[in-house]
């Protein structure tokens, strides 16, 4: 089972086993310095777990993870259900690189001779896809399961929210329920940031904070690099300065520790020409917002603040939800059926140069990155009262003649949170739109 932090995997399976009525062990790793101190922690929680057998485990001091789970199985029932449970699993693999392969032994040679579910949980969302994969232990041994945050749907129908106001209560929140559990029904993001901002152990402040420390500390060059990027800078050059002109090598390496633990996603203009302009962007929607506008004000929040920092979303929350939006919107076309869309595509981006002139936020083509034939173009206009109109348009179909692989005869359609009418016969998708997007 695998997600992001603060998305509600450990809750779940505390639900699941709650229900179930069964005997169950709940093991949650943390990062411990040695192995011996997981092994210790392991030991203690299973000999106090409701496991039949939990008391062979008292006094126990196994020196590998072959005898611990030898033990473990020892407790296991051989005559009804069990469930253990083995939380942030990463942990225990960059503590021991030997542990996943210690557990397919011990699981196939005693724990698949039990009635019992293992259940394996992390955050570490590459490492955790990684365990299936050929030529790993657990290689088609495993059933995988992915929790996803909850989609701008969901937050449109746990809130009562339109489908406008939902996308903005999405970009705040990431679809995280712990923040949405305290968000008000019917609240608009002001009414809710109003409260929550001055509130210093909200879950909106928390959840960041805890997530980030626990992959990405302030002082590591992963965690200086995510912070460069939340900051608002997407280009090589720009986050190497935000984060205190670090060498390219240590840039290099890490980017590449951020993209893999899919903390960061990197994107390249879609079109049918190959381009070098590499764009990064903080893939979390919530930690985007976090890191803009909460994270680098921490201390003014706690000192009683908030006030300044609310000040400081409301002057910039225009033009920053301009922004953040369009990779939500991307998304949301990819999930619209084929007849809200001018013409089939196969991959769904966005093209800009190094100048952003042009920068047309939406392009459809039959592959990326570098594609065959464009399918359409489009642009996103995301406004409280401001519809897209002629001169949006004009700007478009300049843009589109710039645009490689594009001609007169490719579609344009275009995107308004305002909704509106079709201008000069450009279908125009409101947020109620995309929003059905998510439905299906």
């Amino acid at each position: 089972m695998r997600g992001r932090r603060r998305v509600g995997k450990s809750r779940l399976v505390e639900e699941f086993v709650d229900r179930a009525e069964v005997p169950y062990l709940f093991f949650t790793a943390s990062a411990q310095p040695t192995v011996a101190a997981d092994l210790a922690l392991f030991v203690e929680e299973a000999a106090a777990s409701t496991l039949p057998g939990a008391h062979i485990l008292r006094g126990q001091q196994p020196q590998t993870w072959d005898a611990a789970l030898t033990l473990l199985a020892a407790a296991l029932p051989s005559d009804r259900p069990s469930v253990v449970v083995l939380d942030e699993m990463p942990y225990l693999i960059a503590s021991d690189p030997g542990f996943e392969g210690t557990l397919q032994k011990i699981f196939d040679r005693e724990l698949s001779r039990r009635p019992v579910l293992l259940i394996c949980v992390g955050s570490d969302l590459a490492m955790m896809e990684a365990l299936n994969d050929y030529g790993r232990p657990f290689h088609q041994r495993a059933t995988e399961m992915v929790i996803p945050p909850l989609s701008p749907a969901d937050v449109s129908d746990m809130l009562g929210l339109s489908a406008a106001d939902a996308f903005d209560a999405y970009l705040v929140s990431g679809g995280l329920p712990l923040i949405l559990d305290e968000w008000p029904t019917g609240a608009s993001v002001h009414e809710y940031l109003t409260d929550a901002v001055r509130d210093p152990t909200s879950a909106l402040l928390v959840s960041g904070e805890r997530a980030l420390a626990a992959e990405f500390p302030p002082q590591s060059q992963a965690g200086l690099v995510l912070r460069a990027i939340g900051s608002g800078e997407r280009t090589f050059s720009l986050i190497s300065r935000a984060a205190g002109d670090l060498p390219q090598a240590s840039l290099n390496r890490a980017l590449r520790m951020l993209t893999q633990k899919r903390a960061v996603e990197v994107t390249v203009p879609l079109s049918t020409k190959p381009s070098r302009e590499t764009r990064y962007a903080v893939a979390d929607p919530y930690l985007r917002f976090w890191l803009s506008f909460l994270g680098p004000h921490l201390s003014e929040i706690e000192r009683g603040r908030g006030d300044l920092t609310l000040d400081r979303i409301d002057r910039s929350w225009t033009s920053w939800r301009g922004r953040a939006i369009e990779p939500v919107v991307r998304e949301a076309l990819r999930r619209l059926p084929s007849d809200h869309l001018p013409a089939e595509a196969a991959t769904i981006g966005g093209y800009w140069t190094r100048t952003n002139d042009p920068e047309i936020d939406i392009v459809g083509a039959d592959r990326g990155p570098v594609a065959q034939s464009i399918s359409f173009v489009g642009s996103v206009k995301w406004q409280e009262n401001r519809p897209f109109d002629a001169h949006d348009l004009g700007r478009l179909l300049l843009h589109r003649s710039r645009l490689p692989g594009a001609d007169e005869s490719v579609p344009v359609v275009a995107v308004s949170r305002s909704g509106g009418t079709a201008v000069d016969g450009i279908r125009v998708l409101s947020a109620e739109d995309l929003l059905t997007a998510y439905r299906n």
